[in-house]
């Protein structure tokens, strides 16, 4: 939220594009991270690269709260300090991996479900945190011996070193290796130096079914792309729709969102026990549909045009959008300065967006509505994947693929602003919206293609020996 502003203090001359960058770099180093560390966990002690990689992010963390200090080139320090937290951030894929080698297939969606849970409860608390850190102001506090600013931008990120701090501790004190095998009866782990490993061979990869594991690693390309979609365009299209400032689309949205966590975190929690009674298929298909519903509601339905932006126009004339300014990045558009002779902030929808002139306007219900189906589908879509995954691969250690999947979604958060930038920007939301229902479609078909084989490892090797009898 503070990244904007921070970027405009420390370097006058970043531009909005700019910005972008420093936005995506975040998936970026996450998404070359995630298959390192997995591959890391899957031969050495799962702590060595969890307290590695914890460390990067805290000293990345001080990097970004120090990018004011340096005379030139304070963007690229920031750029750096925003990809080298997205690399620390790539041992989600060893804290997946560890959980599904340290529960049994039945705990194994109550497990998943809680740590998604607690993902979604740092997703309510992140902007209420920020919000508390802008009571320090601009200018806070300043330690000149360190030449350390304690402000409402670096307050956060040094909260967040903190906390880095504590979970190192954390790892050394409390953590300890656990292994066991589908059944949930204990057994050796390959993270334990000097110990031979008595679950199945490594060979036992080729039993793995490898259509099943790349489905799943579309399908949950498409649920991250979708909602990374739904996240970076609620500002700009309640600002077009609704005619709100900059202020307010980000007061709103931050309580819509905060909303959307709560809503995720009660989800989180019913699926647990729903999954026993359905199963994870089911509920991944019933979630696919729930998200369909969501975005096919914010397609625009009525007769009344949103109110135009007139700005900068003129001779009554309505500008068309040169083939150069198809690759100008979403942000970019969104955060053009206001002229020096304004002192009012334009609202509305922009003439410079033709479709303006001849889309209906969303209504406030749609998207509430849509806000409250999509915060309903995607925690099931995306705990019953990471399940689903994990089932599906069995008892060898999950760290690569874990990575894989991992960095599969980082992937869909970088393309998710893009395909925003493209097509919202200069087709208009029905455009938006109608295509992303086609590729939720696309990948409801693909999940009944591949339904009968999204089954747990020990289940399908069972089958495979009684057929081989």
């Amino acid at each position: 939220m503070s990244v904007w502003p921070y970027l405009q203090k420390i370097d006058p001359t970043a531009d909005a594009s700019f910005l972008g960058w420093i936005i995506a770099s975040y998936s970026i180093g996450q998404m070359v991270a995630s298959p390192l560390f997995g591959l890391w966990s899957n031969y050495r002690p799962r702590r060595e690269p969890l307290v590695i990689s914890t460390a990067i992010s805290v000293a990345a963390n001080c990097l970004y709260a120090y990018v004011h200090v340096p005379h030139s080139h304070n963007r690229y320090y920031m750029l750096a300090a925003r990809a080298l937290v997205g690399f620390g951030a790539g041992n989600v894929a060893v804290v997946r991996s560890y959980i599904a080698g340290a529960t049994s297939l039945m705990e194994r969606t109550s497990t998943m479900a809680n740590t998604s849970a607690c993902q979604a409860v740092g997703f309510i608390l992140g902007p209420v945190f920020q919000t508390c850190f802008t009571l320090i102001g601009e200018e806070g506090i300043t330690w000149k011996l360190v030449q350390l600013q304690l402000n409402m931008y670096t307050a956060p990120v040094l909260f967040a070193a903190l906390l880095g701090v504590i979970n190192i501790i954390l790892f050394f004190s409390i953590f300890r290796e656990h292994q066991v095998d589908d059944m949930g009866r204990q057994c050796k782990s390959v993270n334990f130096e000097g110990e031979e490993s008595n679950i199945p061979d490594q060979d036992a990869e080729g039993n793995i079914d490898h259509v099943a594991v790349v489905a799943i690693n579309f399908l949950f390309f498409v649920i991250l792309f979708v909602f990374a979609v739904f996240e970076t365009i609620a500002t700009p299209l309640t600002m077009d729709m609704y005619s709100w400032t900059r202020k307010e689309a980000v007061f709103y949205n931050g309580i819509i969102l905060s909303m959307v966590g709560i809503e995720s975190v009660i989800v989180f929690m019913v699926v647990k026990m729903l999954s026993k009674k359905t199963g994870e298929r089911a509920i991944l298909h019933g979630g696919l549909l729930i998200v369909l519903v969501g975005f096919f509601i914010l397609l625009p339905w009525g007769k009344k045009l949103p109110n135009i932006q007139w700005q900068e126009i003129k001779n009554n004339s309505i500008p068309r959008t040169a083939a150069t300014e198809m690759l100008m990045p979403f942000w970019s558009l969104q955060a053009t300065p206001l002229p020096s002779n304004h002192t009012v902030e334009p609202v509305g929808c922009p003439v410079t967006q033709s479709w303006c002139l001849n889309t209906p306007m969303i209504y406030l219900a749609q998207y509430i509505s849509s806000d409250i189906l999509i915060g309903l589908g995607y925690p099931v879509c995306n705990v019953m994947s990471y399940t689903l995954y994990s089932k599906i691969l069995g008892p060898k250690p999950q760290g690569v693929y874990m990575g894989w999947l991992t960095a599969s979604g980082s992937g869909a958060r970088i393309l998710g602003p893009v395909f925003v930038s493209q097509i919202y920007t200069h087709l208009g939301p029905r455009w938006a919206f109608s295509l992303i229902c086609g590729v939720v479609v696309v990948s409801l078909l693909l999940l009944e293609i591949v339904y009968k084989r999204l089954i747990a490892f020990s289940v399908r090797y069972g089958r495979m020996q009684e057929e081989n009898c």
